[in-house]
């Protein structure tokens, strides 16, 4: 850690597995939504997580972190556990009084190859997150930064959004918003996004070709 405070009140689970970036290349190509639609729309975080940063899109495995509200001490110590292509997921209670990320800790996980996080909670630094190109996801901004006290976990599931995210998981997000993939079903979901994307644009095209010739916006 680059900070100096006592972790003993944070618990980190063992290593746990993560897909292989070749693996859920795919699932970064596609939107949010097709992604969620393979996933029977059961796997979206609330529309009250909003991208925040101009960075999209968002893709990678679950970092998950539990922290109580307004405290950021467990991810400070969640960022000694993280490897290149990690999103951090952060259960912050959804509490807005504190600012759970901000540009310092964007720089550990730009050094640490992190893409980006998903916090129900608040950030701030939000231009400078932007600059950094971390696609950061949370509630609210607000200039208020947090206490570094614990307790908090890693490793274990979290709720973030209305969804249970677990560690490992794969985390796909765009402007629309941020949708998991279950580390488990990750090949399923490969394999049926490009049918989601073949229906959709076949039914555009009979869309299109029903529409009058009046209704064409002129070019």
């Amino acid at each position: 850690m680059f900070i100096a405070a006592a972790t003993d009140s944070v618990s980190v689970s063992p290593n746990w597995p993560r897909s292989a970036a070749a693996v859920i290349r795919h699932l970064g190509e596609v939107p949010a939504a097709n992604v969620g639609d393979a996933l029977q729309r059961m796997t979206v975080l609330d529309g009250g997580i909003r991208l925040l940063t101009g960075r999209t899109p968002l893709l990678g495995n679950a970092l998950t972190v539990h922290v109580r509200s307004g405290d950021n001490l467990a991810i400070h110590r969640a960022l000694d556990e993280a490897r290149p292509g990690d999103v951090l997921v952060v259960n912050g209670h959804g509490d807005l009084t504190r600012a759970l990320i901000g540009d310092l800790i964007g720089e550990i996980m730009v050094n640490a190859g992190v893409v980006g996080a998903v916090v129900d909670g608040a950030v701030r630094d939000v231009q400078v997150l932007s600059e950094m190109g971390l696609a950061v996801y949370a509630r609210a901004a607000t200039p208020a930064g947090p206490f570094k006290h614990g307790p908090g976990t890693i490793g274990a599931p979290v709720a973030v959004g209305g969804v249970v995210i677990a560690a490992g998981d794969v985390l796909v997000g765009d402007s629309d918003g941020v949708v998991v993939v279950p580390r488990h079903r990750v090949q399923e979901v490969v394999e049926a996004v490009e049918g989601i994307g073949e229906n959709e644009e076949a039914l555009r095209r009979r869309i299109l070709a029903a529409r009058p010739d009046s209704a064409v916006p002129a070019r």
